[in-house]
């Protein structure tokens, strides 16, 4: 019986191609002084310019989840202001409306509306119930469900025009400061207030202490 770990034993034609393909690497790595192959320039600078853009993203995901102190104040002021909101919604957004005359708001600080939806209705408003839309292109193209100043005619549903227009940038700030300030706040307190205002003014010395 012959010892197949002899030298001259022979191996099956899998092994030798193996075999051979390993001597093949091992004699490419000697003449390449062993260094691996080089990847190409364009390789590096396609994954730093990804890095770059997942940086930005995320930073300007932050950012819109963390409004500064002066988009929230410019939104205040056009809450009160430009828009009007108290009006129909109250100084603080909890529907005590302050124009007697003017329909009657939704109490804002009960709200579960998230922010995309608190932009749309804000654009578009909620033809039949009394809330305007803010934006001046609503219903004149898609943007508002793809519907028409017509097809709300032709359903029976009655949109008011605002007092004055916001523009995209003012629709953002309001709503940086609704979401702050206002929606899902719960009911209005004297800390509240002061934080509302940004200090103690005399509107605060009505609630308890």
């Amino acid at each position: 019986m012959s010892d197949s770990r002899g030298k001259g034993a022979d191996l099956p034609a899998s092994a030798k191609a193996t075999a051979g393909a390993s001597k093949l690497a091992r004699d490419r790595e000697a003449s390449e002084g062993g260094q691996a192959p080089r990847r190409p320039w364009w390789l590096a600078s396609a994954v730093a310019l990804v890095g770059v853009v997942v940086f930005w993203t995320l930073g300007a995901g932050a950012q819109a989840q963390s409004p500064s102190e002066a988009s929230i104040a410019a939104g205040r002021r056009i809450y009160l202001q430009k828009a009007d909101c108290q009006a129909c919604h109250g100084w603080a957004g909890d529907g005590e409306k302050m124009d007697s005359q003017a329909p009657d708001g939704a109490n804002l600080r009960m709200s579960q509306l998230d922010r995309d939806q608190l932009v749309f209705v804000i654009k578009c408003g909620l033809p039949g119930r009394d809330m305007p839309a803010f934006d001046r292109l609503a219903y004149t193209d898609d943007r508002c469900l793809g519907r028409t100043r017509a097809d709300l005619r032709r359903m029976g549903l009655e949109l008011f025009d605002p007092g004055a227009t916001l523009q995209s940038r003012e629709v953002e700030r309001l709503t940086d400061f609704l979401l702050a300030k206002v929606v899902r706040q719960g009911s209005m307190d004297r800390a509240k207030c002061i934080d509302f205002w940004g200090e103690e003014v005399d509107v605060c010395s009505e609630f308890p202490r």
